[in-house]
């Protein structure tokens, strides 16, 4: 299975270039893999640039949790940092991904200056 960059998982969700997204629904066809970072960079751009609001990160990283040709990495790291940003969106999705990364290899209390974060179980805030 091959993976895939940052700029074709937009064109997959944002399909503001027909020819690229055509393109990227052909690449991933037989499957394709998407990496953590190009996830929180997805969902990055698609606050930044395309201006989604949290309801709208939330419905896109639900949607990509299912697809049928995309395998995230690690789908129940995502699903759990999903669950905390769904309830706090303030937390941003890249924090509750960072949580659950450190979580998944035995690495926590995550230590944090955050103050939201910090009220998540596994959190100690410095």
């Amino acid at each position: 299975m091959h993976a895939i960059d940052t700029n074709v998982l937009v064109r997959l969700l944002v399909r503001d270039d027909a020819r690229q997204a055509k393109t990227a629904d052909n690449y991933i066809s037989k499957g394709a893999w998407v990496s953590h970072l190009v996830l929180v960079e997805t969902v990055w751009v698609l606050d930044a640039v395309y201006h989604r609001s949290p309801a709208q990160l939330a419905a896109a990283l639900e949607l990509l949790l299912v697809h049928e040709s995309l395998v995230l990495q690690d789908a129940d790291v995502v699903k759990a940092a999903l669950t905390h940003f769904k309830a706090k969106p303030v937390l941003g999705f890249s924090d509750c991904m960072v949580l659950e990364i450190a979580r998944k290899a035995g690495h926590t209390p995550l230590g944090s200056f955050d103050k939201a974060l910090a009220k998540v179980g596994g959190v100690h805030k410095l």
